[in-house]
């Protein structure tokens, strides 16, 4: 199925270009989901745009910058919006229910892409792999610190912060290797229940 890849989160060069490397990515996202990045060639992803390879050479190199350009604007996107829902409350249990609510959500509304970002990361190489994995741990970092401040006034009982940290980031992110839009439950619905999951993971009644 057709699904543009989440908002870039960094703007470069014209508007033409701009368009160009959108239609690209988003033809990324479609040839890699449907094939795999290992089984994805350039010419399968100049194609899926309707685009000549030589077109897309102008604007990336390899296969791999494209993944990497949708991984990180990715990460960054459901970075951004989890600060957004997280500084939209003021308690502990609603910043926390806000939290992994708009991240399931997110992995379900950009399935295909979260699918690829999330599942292809051999693939980059090791300086991009580096770069991701800060916004990775940033995320998960930011639950963790969301779980700790609960702990520490009293309001959740977790016996290991990181790991159910890590707990609530892997649910969220699993979503997008089974969502399909056809399926029974709305990304809005996943959202508000992976909500309810996560004040359950802290000792909290969702």
């Amino acid at each position: 199925m057709s699904q543009s890849p989440a908002p870039p989160r960094r703007r470069r060069g014209n508007a033409r270009g701009e368009q160009t490397r959108s239609v690209l990515l988003a033809a990324a996202v479609r040839s890699f989901a449907d094939r795999g990045f290992h089984g994805t060639s350039t010419r399968d992803i100049a194609l899926a745009a309707e685009m000549s390879p030589a077109v897309m050479y102008a604007h990336y190199a390899t296969k791999e910058e494209l993944l990497f350009e949708l991984s990180i604007d990715g990460h960054r996107s459901v970075q951004a919006l989890l600060e957004t829902e997280v500084r939209r409350h003021t308690t502990t249990t609603d910043r926390l229910r806000a939290a992994a609510a708009c991240f399931g959500q997110w992995h379900a509304e950009f399935h295909l892409q979260a699918r690829v970002v999330q599942y292809e990361l051999d693939a980059l190489s090791e300086e991009h792999l580096a770069e991701v994995t800060v916004l990775r741990r940033a995320i998960q970092g930011r639950f963790g610190e969301l779980i700790r401040n609960g702990v520490d006034e009293g309001s959740f009982q977790v016996a290991d912060v990181e790991m159910t940290a890590m707990s609530l980031t892997s649910l969220g992110i699993d979503v997008a290797r089974w969502y399909r839009s056809t399926g029974k439950w709305t990304p809005e619905q996943i959202g508000r229940h992976h909500g309810r999951l996560a004040l359950r993971a802290v000792g909290v009644a969702g």
